[in-house]
């Protein structure tokens, strides 16, 4: 059944609902500049308090990619989830369909052959000669003599691509941060809380009958994420860089790629997102959250959770919902420049 998922779920939700939408950089030939990521133990950003009363929150941002060969050791994470009774996981779409294992089992060909393009066509004959060419070059450099991708629709084809090429430059898609901050919580006995919002397809083989039919627009999301392979990468791993150093000014100011905005907006503008009710997942994904999060807030004394980094810099992200809301929301660096007096438990991570 995976191989359902994957088509519904590959950029639908991803790393953050939040879009970027800035003009697309002009297309260019491979870049020659180095995506130079660190290594070694790294301390991570810090954490952002969100408070009311004694009750707080500490949030860590989280992002993706990052360097591949960093290790992660927060100097308060350990602290910070020892003392907390909830851990709130990062969210998540989640698609059921209840169809058993024999109904999986038959529908699993249907499922992989729905990446590829209608009437067996190839991304030679579907894309222009221009977009073509370029990714001729770039599939060479990443990807070899790989046949079977060239049936590929766009949109799986570069995403295909752009794993390969965040590999190929010292780039990890999660760096281990889900799994280190789970494999604390298991230790000290802190009750772990998945934050998902469960999407119903009922008629799984009818949903994949219209994706295969859908005239999916993806040409955009195809060239937007050659222009990140050819021309993002350095910022890409400089974004990465800066997770990994705790450098929040860096992440504030360095770009970031629109190449996930085209991708989610070729499947939630398709016709067939439209008629099984997945259009609107990231705004459904969020009041989940809000939700969670403030039940959590009422109930403990203090709660960790994890949140995508832009939701958190955005001033339209998960935590502006929250100061909405009328939550306290501080950042590392409000924190820093303004300690609060007293020393008491909240007010400050733990050292």
């Amino acid at each position: 059944m995976r191989g359902l998922w994957m088509i519904f779920l590959w950029v639908l939700v991803g790393s953050s609902p939040v879009l970027a939408h800035s003009a697309p950089p002009a297309p260019s030939q491979v870049a020659e500049l180095a995506a130079v990521t660190v290594s070694g133990v790294q301390p991570g950003p810090g954490m952002w308090k969100v408070s009311r009363g004694d009750h707080v929150m500490w949030v860590l941002g989280t992002l993706s990619p990052l360097p591949r060969n960093m290790r992660w050791q927060s100097r308060d994470l350990s602290q910070v989830i020892s003392q907390s009774q909830q851990v709130l996981l990062s969210p998540a779409l989640k698609l059921k369909a209840d169809i058993g294992f024999f109904g999986k089992l038959f529908l699993l060909p249907a499922a992989y052959s729905a990446r590829k393009n209608e009437d067996g066509k190839t991304l030679q004959q579907v894309l222009d000669a221009s977009q073509y060419a370029r990714w001729l070059v770039l599939k060479q450099k990443y990807l070899g003599r790989d046949r079977g991708i060239e049936r590929w629709r766009p949109i799986f084809a570069a995403q295909a691509l752009y794993k390969k090429a965040l590999k190929t430059n010292g780039l990890s898609e999660s760096g281990g941060i889900g799994a280190t901050v789970e494999a604390l919580s298991r230790r000290f006995g802190v009750k772990l809380v998945p934050v998902t919002y469960q999407a119903v397809i009922e008629r799984p083989r009818a949903a994949i009958k219209a994706f295969k039919r859908s005239g999916l627009n993806d040409a955009e999301c195809f060239s937007r994420t050659m222009d990140s392979i050819e021309q993002d990468m350095p910022a890409i791993a400089a974004r990465a860089n800066a997770w990994a150093t705790g450098d929040l000014h860096a992440l504030r100011q360095l770009p970031v790629s629109d190449r996930r905005g085209a991708c989610v907006s070729a499947l939630t503008d398709a016709g067939f997102a439209h008629q099984l009710g997945l259009d609107d997942l990231p705004a459904r994904l969020e009041a989940s959250w809000l939700k969670t999060a403030s039940l959590a807030l009422e109930s403990n004394r203090q709660t960790f959770a994890m949140l995508p980094m832009d939701q958190l810099l955005s001033a339209t992200g998960y935590l502006a919902g929250l100061k909405a809301q009328g939550y306290a929301v501080q950042s590392p660096d409000d924190l820093e420049a303004d300690p609060a007096p007293g020393g008491s438990a909240g007010d400050q991570p733990p050292r």
